[in-house]
This record gives C-alpha cells, sequence and structure tokens, in this order.
C-alpha cells in the first residue's frame, strides 16, 4: 500500500517541478548570434590608423545599449569617432546603440600613435552575446609587426643568471676546500 503512495507523490513532485521550471526556462532566453556576426575592416591597420568595427543585423535586440571594447598593447589609448577614451588599463571602451534590426553601424575607432600587436574589439548588451573582430598592426609594409621583445630585453635576465651559476660555483668550490680539509 505505501508503494503507490510514493510512486503518486513521486510523479506529483515531478509535475510541479516542472510546471514551475517552465516560465523560468522561457525567460532566459537570449540572442547567440553566429561566431562571424561582427567584423573589423581593414584587418590590417597601422599605428595611428583608423578601422570600421560592425555588426550583422539580428546579433543584438532593436534598440539596445551596446558596449564596444578594445583591447591590446595601449588599448587605452584608442578612439572611438572623434571621442577620445582614457583608462588606466590596456582596456578602451564605449557605449552605442543598435539599429532597430539589431546591427551594429560602422564605428570608426582610431588605433594609438604607438599601437603594436593584435587589438581584439568585443561587442556585448544585455541580450546578447555579441561578436568579436581583431585587427593587427602592421608597420606601413616594412615587415612584420613589432609584437614581442627583442635581445636588449634580456640583458638583466643573462647577467642574474650568470651572478647566480658563478655564486654556485663559488660554494661548490667552498665545500670541496671544506671537505678536503676535513679529510686531512
Amino acid at each position: 500500500m505505501k508503494r503507490p503512495l510514493v510512486q503518486t507523490l513521486t510523479v506529483a513532485a515531478v509535475a510541479a517541478t516542472s510546471a514551475l521550471a517552465l516560465p523560468a526556462a522561457a525567460q532566459a532566453a537570449a540572442i547567440y548570434p553566429p561566431s562571424d556576426s561582427c567584423a573589423v575592416s581593414p584587418a590590417t591597420a597601422g599605428a595611428g590608423e583608423s578601422l570600421d568595427f560592425s555588426c550583422n543585423a539580428a546579433t543584438f535586440s532593436a534598440n539596445e545599449p551596446v558596449t564596444i571594447t578594445v583591447t591590446g598593447e595601449n588599448g587605452a589609448g584608442v578612439t572611438f569617432g572623434a571621442a577620445f577614451v582614457k583608462f588606466a588599463i590596456t582596456t578602451g571602451s564605449t557605449t552605442t546603440t543598435s539599429t532597430d534590426t539589431g546591427a551594429l553601424e560602422p564605428i570608426t575607432i582610431t588605433l594609438p600613435s604607438d599601437a603594436r600587436g593584435v587589438y581584439n574589439i568585443a561587442a556585448i548588451s544585455p541580450t546578447s552575446a555579441g561578436g568579436a573582430g581583431s585587427t593587427t598592426v602592421g608597420t606601413g609594409g616594412a615587415g612584420l609587426a613589432t609584437t614581442g621583445g627583442d635581445a636588449s630585453q634580456f640583458a638583466g635576465l643573462w647577467l642574474g643568471g650568470g651572478a647566480l651559476v658563478l655564486a654556485g660555483a663559488a660554494v661548490a668550490a667552498g665545500a670541496a676546500v671544506r671537505r678536503a680539509r676535513s679529510r686531512a
């Protein structure tokens, strides 16, 4: 007799949980645009040059705020349109509004005069994961962009490493002399 009662209560609990969870799941809808929904033009730019960042229709909801973020070396030095944005970190951002179709009209981004490497640009909104693009800073056709260190930056590392090797050799020599004296 207890078994049918337990089964009935289990079925009732599952049904009640499902009924309560359905409205919450329906409200959790978000826009997940395709991976190529935003673009940067041109894909390669020089230091101090401008580029356009835009997103396709249905990337965002209609007429909602969209935050555009640029991350890269001195990303805080980028300008959006005519406004200069200054931050203490290497990320700069601005907020704009999507169109009636959920697109993001091209926004002009000017790289800082000392730009180098790769700059990642992302756009997100309250209802959408948004999209991303990136641009690589070129050197004006004179070879590859400077994206890392050079040998002169490692001089301190070489000097410090050499000093450690000499100190280790001195300790080893001192230990050998001490052992030799203790045996004699």
